[in-house]
């Protein structure tokens, strides 16, 4: 085994020990630096594409942009189709999901990705990671691509570990490389205003139905 694959290891199974334990795992520095740099800069040559629409709530036929709850805009990644750094994530995820599913036996069939941009200012009300009509969102995940970020800059993810916007929760700064990763039916959360951009690539471990 070379050296970053026994990184990779004992980093994911500090995820299945979080997830076990807490229901929740932050990891600072969770990959290398030129993964997550190489993931913020395809973000930002597809944002200038014109690549990203405003993000809504719901699903389908169900889905609406509703800005008083949620102003980021978002780009699926479509594995059949992601290069470079993205590539390497999907592969990086998929090698997580195996883990998850080996030590916790959560059933996790795919993963589902998507870069996000949170304008400055931009937010996201408290919500859940799990549709009113689906059930299949098991694992939430988040990782951070910004550089530089110091706590001024606010935009933390605010997580509740008991109930919907009530002490106790933990924050979460968007420091590049940091790694997050949460049952979804669980922990309400959301992600206050930045006074940069904020760039992330959110992910769902799913079930199969």
């Amino acid at each position: 085994m070379s050296t970053a694959s026994a990184r990779d290891e004992q980093l994911d199974a500090r995820v299945a020990c979080g997830l076990r334990d807490e229901a929740l795992a932050v990891i600072p520095d969770y990959c290398a630096a030129g993964l997550w740099q190489g993931l913020a800069q395809e973000a930002r040559a597809q944002w200038a594409k014109g690549e990203f629409r405003k993000a809504g709530v719901g699903r389908a036929a169900r889905r609406q942009v509703r800005p008083e709850l949620r102003s980021d805009r978002l780009h699926w990644i479509d594995p059949a189709e992601a290069l470079g750094a993205q590539r390497t994530w999907l592969e990086r995820m998929e090698a997580l999901r195996a883990r998850l599913n080996r030590e916790l036996y959560l059933g996790l069939f795919d993963f589902e990705a998507q870069l996000a941009l949170y304008p400055p200012g931009a937010f996201y009300a408290t919500h859940l990671d799990r549709f009113q009509d689906s059930s299949r969102r098991v694992v939430s995940t988040l990782l951070y691509l910004n550089d530089t970020w110091q706590p001024h800059h606010g935009g933390l993810l605010r997580l509740y570990l008991e109930r919907a916007d009530a002490e106790p929760w933990r924050d979460v700064e968007p420091i590049g490389g940091t790694f997050v990763a949460f049952l979804a039916a669980q922990l309400p959360h959301q992600v206050l205003p930045a006074t940069r951009e904020r760039w992330s690539v959110a992910g769902w471990f799913r079930s199969r139905a």
